[in-house]
């Protein structure tokens, strides 16, 4: 056990919409274990409302994928430099560094030199691309806190200090009856609810909700009472998506919401996700779907050079084969995949059967308390003084 006695400061990390999510859950656990600890944190508006002293709005800035990193480049080495001078300054008791390693790496090597213990949350998907990742990772960390129970060995083999307490999703997705779902009987006069996920970043929001909401217009046509809801996140406003929509659909059936509770998504009768987090949140809740990704060329490239796996959707990763469809880069059509869907919405066997096999993810993942559990662990590490 390390006694803190320089002070109780403490940095944590995170640069993007779920890392920002997952971290200022794991804060508030560890204030209620720790109320004497100081939280200082770079972030999103999450974070912000949680921490003692918010540093920097990252999350809005974030970048993802080699041309978007290029062209953030002059932030990150403004960023760098503040967490420099903070780790120099406050000399915390430790850092937690939340997914996002494009810039999070940066922090490793910064609290290492500087012998700060660094925990990594949700480390990255080594499993894959870029498996060198787990290397510098082990090295480096205190302590790992994998998300998926298949990384524990990854990081083991390696001599990382590892540990899975569960997937954070099951603290903030509720469960549902999913009996309910499936004893529906749909047919065409049915109140469709589709919901639309477009993504967390401005440029996703610009590759899918255009081609979602041409797709939402193709399904109302055949099923008329069909309801589409845009699941907005708190870093745009609903101008924003309301303008694409506009250009993109001329009906007056899709409004956007913001539903930080899912207490409106678990009700979709089926979603067109952006790959990325909400597709496993979709899962959780026995939520049906396909799921789009569209990114630059460049990017696109670059990422077929260096993934390994035949999947984007981490529902089709965990159960090993495609459960839900893809429709990436070329193949994200707007009449492919409205024929798919209004097929699906009309066979309420395959319906069933999709809702039954992605909610079975739900037992994969741990139990609920997660986000206790690690800040339980973390200050045990620790004598809090």
């Amino acid at each position: 056990m390390l006694k803190i006695s320089r002070n109780n400061d403490v940095l944590v990390v995170a640069g993007d919409v779920s890392g920002d999510l997952h971290a200022s859950n794991l804060v508030r656990e560890l204030k209620k274990v720790a109320p004497s600890l100081i939280i200082h944190s770079i972030g999103g508006v999450r974070l912000k409302e949680v921490s003692d002293r918010f540093v920097y709005d990252l999350v809005s800035k974030g970048s993802f994928g080699f041309v978007d990193s290029v062209k953030s480049f002059g932030l990150w080495i403004k960023l760098i430099s503040i967490v420099r001078r903070f780790l120099e300054d406050k000399k915390p008791a430790f850092v937690i560094v939340v997914d996002f390693y494009g810039f999070n790496r940066q922090v490793l090597g910064l609290s290492r030199d500087r012998d700060i213990p660094v925990y990594y949350y949700i480390p990255p998907q080594v499993w894959a691309s870029r498996p060198k990742r787990a290397n510098t990772i082990s090295k480096i960390c205190k302590e790992i806190f994998a998300i998926f129970p298949f990384e524990v060995d990854i990081y083991k083999k390696l001599g990382g200090r590892v540990s899975f307490f569960g997937h954070p999703l099951l603290d903030i997705v509720p469960d549902v009856d999913i009996n309910k779902k499936i004893d529906i009987k749909k047919d065409d006069d049915f109140d469709y609810k589709i919901g639309i996920l477009p993504g967390s970043r401005r440029s996703e929001i610009e590759n899918h909700l255009g081609v979602f909401s041409k797709i939402f217009s193709n399904i109302e046509s055949k099923f008329k009472n069909s309801k589409g809801y845009v699941f907005a996140v708190n870093e745009f406003g609903d101008e924003y998506y309301e303008r694409i929509i506009a250009e993109n659909y001329t009906g007056n059936n899709i409004r956007v919401v913001r539903d930080n509770n899912y207490s409106i998504r678990k009700d979709m009768t089926f979603c067109l996700t952006c790959s990325g987090t909400a597709t496993l949140e979709n899962a959780l809740m026995g939520v049906p779907m396909i799921v789009g990704y569209k990114t630059s060329r460049i990017n696109y490239e670059l990422s077929r050079a260096v993934i390994r796996i035949p999947y984007i959707s981490l529902v089709n990763i965990i159960l090993k084969r495609e459960a839900v469809k893809e429709f990436i880069q070329g193949d994200l059509r707007v009449n492919k995949i409205s024929a798919y869907v209004i097929d699906l919405l009309h066979d309420n066997d395959k319906y069933n059967a999709m809702v039954s096999e992605i909610y079975s993810i739900r037992k994969m993942l741990g139990e609920s308390g997660v986000n206790k559990r690690i800040a339980e662990k973390i200050v045990s590490d620790f004598e809090i003084i």
